[in-house]
């Protein structure tokens, strides 16, 4: 299903077979946008998912050209997607963000079509958005959804170059000692697939959020080529086309640089996002790599060093080496994104040690309410600060999750509070992962995810707090798969099902620093049609810290909040 030459067979056998007017193609199947493109076949998976460049070449041997190209997928409208679909069809409909289960309504379209069948394609296309979120909206509730038209030969014809001066600048910003600025703009864009990590955000967004002039053109060009753009009510700051943009896994950096290099995405594109991946990830291995909230569990807060050589770290990384360095998914066979970085070394290992931060820092003071104190300019340093919980049960510690719960003094510093309640599904505490808040000033929608099995299977039980449901509501549950299975995204599944057989996991370390991701967590749960999300006293045997991550996605833990 996901050879290149099955699609190119199957267009060619339907081109011959059944000749018309006008022709559709639509893919149903994952997603995986611009990292590993479309598809993944569950009997069969060594066959792997089709990338964009596989997609190009079917398209190119095929030979024919249609009305529209759809994706009935996750993740697939992407600025990529489209500037490489331009050859083969006028439209492309897709979604930036993961779809729901149930997929597109075919129904209606059909039928509209085979009434009139000169319909234009982008009235055709309003009525499949249009459908796609007001089903979705019906039958899975909570769940967010996108689904918009693009003009390709418009798409084609104005983007490239506003995307190229876009990257230019971008990659200026970068070298001028303003990674921040950049680092910034990307956290706050709007991203797709959180849970999954696929390093997809809107694009318009990401412009609008640099600021720059090329950045606005950008954008005016997108918001031009995006002829519909349809969202289900918690979604924000979708416009219709995403891009890939590395800022959680640099590993994917080379492949998609390479896939860009086989469909014809401009250079300047890849250095920006090679120079931003360099710059990020020598950001975290100047402050020691992947690292965990042992140290803090166990009270031995590590200091830092005042003699680092920021520009010895860094000079290793060009070279392929991480020494004994851990930086996730990275080993020196995927790190050839630091030799076409648009900025030189002493620069970066200058740029770090100004603006990073300093772990010995982040102790609570003592006093009637214990609180953290950083100055302006380190707190500037943070993107994300979440309450991060763990549970000893007297051989190590079970970690049940983060949350965006935190309160900050008149004087500006954060609050070292806890009050022994974490989050539960039926009584049973649970790991739960706080994604994202949507809030509009009248409407909210707080998003997370619960790690689990559900009949066996691994998944991610999705949640949803919101105006209706403001204690929380499971909307269905996403296929996780296993770390080199597959990039793709499954559509997530519309709801459980009555008598579903459900056992929550979690992460768990123990005191020797044994680590296990898929440690159980309580009995056994039977979905019934009154499943209650709570939350519960667990007991004084909880440890709680905050974990910071700074510009360049390094984290950090505070010392244990005092009690």
């Amino acid at each position: 299903m996901t050879s290149p030459n099955t699609l190119s067979s199957f267009i060619k056998y339907c081109a011959k077979n059944y000749p018309a007017n006008r022709n559709e193609l639509i893919f149903w199947n994952h997603g995986g946008g611009s990292v590993t493109g479309y598809g993944y076949d569950e009997k069969n998976p060594r066959s792997g998912s089709m990338s964009l460049s596989g997609i190009n070449k079917a398209l190119k041997s095929a030979g024919t050209t249609f009305d529209f190209i759809g994706f009935d997928a996750c993740l697939m409208a992407t600025v990529e997607t489209a500037l490489m679909l331009d050859d083969y069809a006028d439209y492309l409909i897709g979604s930036e963000e993961t779809e729901p289960g149930i997929g597109w309504y075919y129904t209606n379209w059909l039928n509209q079509l085979s009434k009139n069948p000169s319909m234009s394609t982008v009235e055709l296309g309003k009525i499949i958005a249009d459908d796609f979120v007001s089903e979705c909206d019906k039958n899975c509730k909570g769940q967010k959804t996108t689904l918009s038209v693009i003009d390709l030969a418009e798409a084609s014809t104005t983007i490239p170059s506003v995307l190229a001066d876009f990257s230019k600048s971008t990659t200026d910003l970068i070298k001028n000692d303003s990674y921040k600025t950049v680092s910034n703009a990307r956290y706050k864009a709007r991203e797709f697939a959180q849970s999954s990590a696929i390093d997809q955000v809107d694009l318009v967004h990401l412009a609008k959020n640099i600021g720059s002039d090329a950045g606005n053109k950008l954008s005016d060009a997108i918001l031009s080529a995006v002829k519909y753009n349809q969202t289900s009510s918690n979604m924000t700051n979708a416009y219709g086309l995403s891009v890939y943009f590395p800022a959680k896994k640099a590993k994917n950096v080379d492949t998609v640089v390479n896939t860009y290099k086989e469909i014809g995405i401009d250079e300047e594109y890849s250095r920006c996002i090679q120079t931003f991946a360099s710059m990020s990830v020598s950001g975290q291995a100047a402050s020691g790599g992947t690292t965990s909230a042992l140290p803090s569990l166990l009270g031995s807060l590590s200091s830092q060093s005042s003699d680092i050589d920021f520009g010895q770290i860094i000079g290793n990384l060009v070279v392929g080496q991480l020494g004994n360095l851990t930086i996730e998914g990275l080993t020196s066979g995927n790190m050839n994104f630091f030799s076409n970085k648009a900025i030189d070394t002493d620069a970066m290992a200058s740029y770090i040690e100004k603006n990073h931060i300093d772990a010995s820092k982040l102790i609570w003071s003592k006093g009637e309410k214990p609180v953290l104190e950083l100055s302006e300019d380190e707190w500037s340093l943070v993107q994300e600060l979440e309450l991060n919980v763990y549970y000893d049960d007297g051989k190590g510690f079970i970690d049940l999750g983060l949350d965006n719960v935190f309160e900050f003094d008149d004087k500006k510093n954060l609050v070292g509070s806890y009050d022994n309640t974490w989050l539960a599904i039926n009584g049973q505490p649970v790991a739960y992962y706080y994604e994202s808040t949507v809030d509009d000033g009248k409407n909210y929608t707080i998003t997370g995810h619960v790690p689990a099995y559900l009949n066996g299977e691994r998944v991610n039980l999705m949640l949803v707090f919101d105006n209706e449901h403001p204690h929380g509501i499971i909307v269905g549950a996403e296929a996780v798969y296993k770390d080199g299975q597959t990039n793709t995204v499954a559509k997530s599944t519309t709801q459980l099902q009555e008598g579903d057989k459900l056992d929550f996991i979690c992460d768990y370390y123990s005191y020797d620093g044994t680590y296990q991701d898929s440690y159980y967590l309580g009995e056994q749960l039977t979905v019934t049609n009154d499943m209650e999300i709570s939350n519960v006293n667990v007991g004084e045997k909880t440890s709680a810290v905050y974990r910071l991550t700074d510009i360049y996605g390094q984290n950090y833990w505070t010392e244990v909040i005092p009690k």
